[in-house]
């Protein structure tokens, strides 16, 4: 049995004020494209469908069209929200579309929903466990200690009465440790957001969303697909691909990918001016076409660089410069490099500027533990 998996395509998302809208509609049509060559019979989507938690009428739009045209094809599609979905909306009218073959994990209420395939080797269940958070588990399980995402999720799981005799499929959307964040992803206080690789130890095959970057955790079938597009240049040097999964007998299970290739890539370019500006330089690729950061290296900035640069790259997203004066300003950090801390980690670099001394061990674990308990009471 054969199955693609597809995650965080953050439908609506915008990368440096440009819109992406042009490129996941070029990008699912590809997508499509390698559905139909690949013929599978189910397509797995692990959360992250939508940018943000109420998205664009675009994004729900190009949302439609794909579900309709993977409808339209007889596949049977197994969706579930992620952290930057609203569970509530990604439910709405999911029962009407049972027939259609497009499974939506319900909002999590104590349970998760199961869909059964067979083929010549026996059932496959897949299990949809949308994103969930500590607080939202130990609502329904008062009487377990529910303390950490460890704990939340194998509670739910194992409240999932699996048959582990059978092949099983878990689609969810965490944060597995040891896998490699980006930067264009939320980072959580103190790195609470984790989940040991052990909570799906039992599973034939983990299809997780969440992470940016395709990858696998402790085993072959523990695995990141990854996002089909590039949104940060943090990724620039990723491949991006579809995951293809072929389930035989039980503990036979393939996994490969299929490489995507985008309409506009997100391409780092780093030279001078007169360097970057040399038909030579450019002529012959894509960067004209692409989603362009430059860092120039010339000592003194170029008056008006960005709309220069961008008569040769109209794409041009991001231009800074890598002299000895940005060099020697290096401790006053961007605010880009701001975003990539965690909430802990700004209050530690504040409360060193205020007091001219970091925090001690126990004014840090409370403020870990007070971060831990407002992050986890919102929804």
């Amino acid at each position: 049995m054969k199955f693609i998996h597809l995650s965080d395509l953050h439908l609506g998302k915008r990368v440096n004020e440009y819109s992406m809208l042009e490129d996941q509609r070029y990008i699912l049509k590809k997508i499509i494209r390698i559905v139909e060559d690949e013929r599978p019979q189910g397509v797995l989507i692990a959360g992250d469908v939508y940018d943000k938690s109420v998205p664009t009428a675009e994004a729900v739009a190009l949302l439609d069209d794909f579900l309709v045209q993977l409808s339209r094809r007889g596949l049977q599609v197994y969706l579930i929200s992620g952290n930057h979905d609203s569970p509530e909306r990604m439910a709405f009218g999911g029962r009407l579309m049972e027939q259609s073959g497009i499974h939506i994990a319900p909002v999590y209420n104590g349970t998760a929903a199961v869909y059964t395939l067979a083929d010549e080797y026996g059932q496959v269940h897949i299990h949809l466990l949308p994103f969930v958070k500590p607080a939202y588990v130990r609502r329904y399980f008062p009487e377990q200690e529910i303390t950490s995402y460890t704990d939340a999720v194998t509670t739910a799981i194992q409240a999932m009465e699996v048959d582990w005799r059978e092949r099983n499929i878990l689609v969810t959307h965490q944060f597995v440790t040891g896998a490699t964040r980006c930067d264009s992803e939320e980072v959580s206080v103190g790195g609470t957001d984790q989940v040991d690789v052990s909570a799906f130890d039992d599973f034939d095959y983990v299809a997780l969303g969440h992470l940016h970057g395709p990858q696998t955790v402790g085993r072959e079938t523990v695995r990141y697909c990854g996002t089909p597009l590039k949104y940060s240049f943090s990724e620039a040097g990723h491949h991006k691909s579809v995951t293809v999964v072929e389930l035989g007998e039980k503990g036979n299970v393939a996994v490969r990918t299929v490489p995507l290739t985008p309409l506009r890539d997100l391409v780092e370019l780093r030279g001078s001016y007169e360097q970057l500006t040399l038909r030579d330089f450019y002529q012959g690729t894509r960067y004209p076409q692409d989603y362009i950061h430059i860092t120039l290296t010339d000592e003194e900035d170029i008056p008006d660089g960005m709309a220069k640069l961008r008569i040769i790259y109209p794409h041009l997203m991001k231009l800074d410069y890598d002299n000895c004066r940005t060099r020697a300003e290096h401790s006053i950090e961007m605010e880009e490099d701001q975003e990539k801390k965690s909430p802990l980690e700004l209050l530690d670099q504040f409360y060193a500027l205020q007091n001219g001394q970091p925090m001690g061990e126990e004014q840090r674990a409370f403020a870990q533990q007070l971060m831990e308990s407002i992050w986890e009471g919102e929804r």
